[in-house]
C-alpha cells in the first residue's frame, strides 16, 4: 500500500482528493497527518513511507540527511497564517499590526498549536511584540490537532493557525489572514524517501492534486 506523510496545512486536500489519489496510484493510500515537527520526529526516529509533505525546510534538512530523495523535492503550496472566530461572533480588527497587538492584550482567551509551523511563527511573533508572557498566560497551547475546535468549544475566543487548517473545523469563521508585519508564508514541499521505488508515484500524483483551484478552495495558494 502506498504511504504518504503530510503535515496537516494540506490535510483537507488530501482527504477530499483520496479517491482521486487512490485512482492515479490503483490501490488506496495510507496518509499520516500531523504537524511537521511531529512528522520530522518520527522520521527521525526511523519512521518511513513512500513520500513526504512538510515544510520547505523541513525537506531540505532530510533531504541533507539522505532521508529524503532531494532530487524530487519540488514545492507543492504556500500558506498563510489566519485568525478565526466561533461561527457568528463579531470579527475583529487585524488590518494592522498594532490593531492585532491590542486584539492579543485585550481579548480573553485564545489557542495556538505547538508543533505546527504557525505555532512556532505565533510563539515568536508575540515574542517580538513584547507581550509573550500576558499571552500565554491566558492561551491555550495544543500540542498539535486544529486551534478553531477551541472555538467551538467556547474555549477560546480567537485561534491561530494556518487558514487551510482553521477552515477544516465547521462551526468557524476564518476573519482573515494575519497583517503584513506580523504574517509568515510557509511553503509546504514534497520529496520521495530515498530508497523508495514508489516514491516518485507518490509524490507525482499528490502534485497533480495541487492545482491553483484545488489549493485556493482549501485556503492556500499556488507556489510562485
Amino acid at each position: 500500500m502506498p504511504r504518504l506523510m503530510s503535515t496537516l496545512a494540506l490535510a483537507g486536500l488530501l482527504r477530499e482528493a483520496a479517491p482521486a489519489l487512490e485512482r492515479a496510484l490503483g490501490a488506496p493510500v495510507e496518509v499520516e497527518l500531523a504537524p511537521t515537527k511531529a512528522l520530522e520526529q518520527r522520521i527521525r526516529d526511523g519512521v518511513r513511507a513512500d513520500a513526504a509533505v512538510l515544510t520547505a525546510e523541513a525537506v531540505a534538512a532530510l533531504s541533507a540527511e539522505s532521508v529524503l530523495d532531494g532530487m524530487t523535492s519540488r514545492p507543492l503550496a504556500h500558506s498563510r497564517v489566519g485568525l478565526a472566530v466561533k461561527a457568528g461572533a463579531p470579527h475583529p480588527d487585524i488590518s494592522s499590526v498594532d490593531a492585532l497587538r491590542q486584539l492579543l492584550l485585550d481579548v480573553p482567551t485564545l489557542c495556538y498549536s505547538r508543533a505546527g509551523a504557525s505555532g512556532i511563527f505565533f510563539a515568536g511573533l508575540i515574542e517580538r511584540l513584547g507581550i509573550a508572557d500576558v499571552v500565554n498566560a491566558k492561551a491555550i497551547v495544543i500540542p498539535q490537532g486544529f486551534t478553531a475546535a477551541k472555538l467551538v468549544s467556547g474555549e477560546a475566543a480567537i485561534a491561530f493557525q494556518q487558514i487551510s487548517e482553521l477552515m477544516e473545523v465547521e462551526g468557524i469563521e476564518v476573519v482573515g489572514p494575519l497583517p503584513d508585519g506580523a504574517q509568515t508564508v510557509a511553503v509546504f514541499s514534497g520529496a520521495a524517501f530515498a530508497g523508495s521505488a514508489g516514491g516518485a508515484a507518490v509524490l507525482d500524483a499528490v502534485a497533480a492534486l495541487c492545482t491553483p483551484d484545488a489549493l485556493r478552495a482549501k485556503g492556500l495558494e499556488p507556489p510562485i
